[in-house]
């Protein structure tokens, strides 16, 4: 038997890189043109998030919630575990993330987003604009077709990014139990693609990292206040 030190990333990968990808493909081609309905739901976050009025927190959760059970179930469940056992139980998990939002976020309307401090939300709806138009460039960039490209509200990946993003803006610690779901997915995310050697693993991480600054940033602003 082997010993535990000798595996590698690869090891574990249940699924060829072209087999994910075809995946992908066939996904995207089954679910046309539910693509357009997730980039308009992205655009509407990224105005909602910009121009602060009102109920805006109540929606932004309502639409962050519809996309991550619309993955739970059209994706994790129906497509992905097909290669991937696990799948099932990220299905699950997506599924409780949509859930705690309706309940936190809509319900409760307890998803109070941190918008004064200067600069946060623009940085916010940067990385929101950037996953809706800019990560589906990803796949022609490395090589392969736009039918395998991931797009925001429909795949996990930009999906899970801009929710980091939106949810770092969460005031209190209740955003800690939004963020635990979208940030070990982009953990997962970046693991698997690097397993895969694709160059998209290092977005996924930069990207995943950078949309979690501000909830690092407000932690360590809040205690730097109780000090004083």
């Amino acid at each position: 038997m082997s010993e535990w030190w000798t595996y590698r990333l690869t090891s574990f990968l249940l699924f060829s890189p072209s087999t994910y990808y075809r995946m992908l493909e066939r996904y995207n081609l089954a679910i046309w043109p539910a693509q357009l309905a997730g980039m308009a739901i992205g655009l509407a976050i990224v105005a909602l998030l910009i121009g602060k009025r009102g109920h805006h927190d109540r929606i932004i959760a309502g639409l962050l919630a519809g996309c991550w059970l619309w993955i739970a179930l059209a994706f994790h469940y129906q497509r992905y575990a097909q290669i991937n056992w696990a799948a099932m139980w990220f299905a699950v998990a997506f599924a409780c993330e949509a859930l705690l939002l309706i309940v936190v976020g809509v319900l409760a309307g307890r998803l109070e987003l941190q918008l004064a401090r200067s600069g946060a939300p623009w940085i916010a709806a940067s990385i929101v604009a950037i996953s809706i138009l800019g990560y589906p460039v990803l796949a022609p960039l490395t090589g392969r077709p736009w039918t395998s490209a991931e797009i925001f509200g429909v795949a996990a990946d930009p999906t899970a990014i801009t929710s980091v993003a939106v949810l770092a803006l969460v005031r209190g610690r209740i955003r800690w139990l939004l963020l635990v779901v979208p940030v070990l997915w982009c953990a997962i995310a970046a693991a698997t693609l690097r397993a895969m050697d694709a160059p998209e693993s290092l977005v996924v991480l930069a990207a995943g990292l950078l949309a979690l600054w501000p909830a690092v940033a407000g932690t360590r602003h809040h205690a730097h206040d109780a000090t004083r």
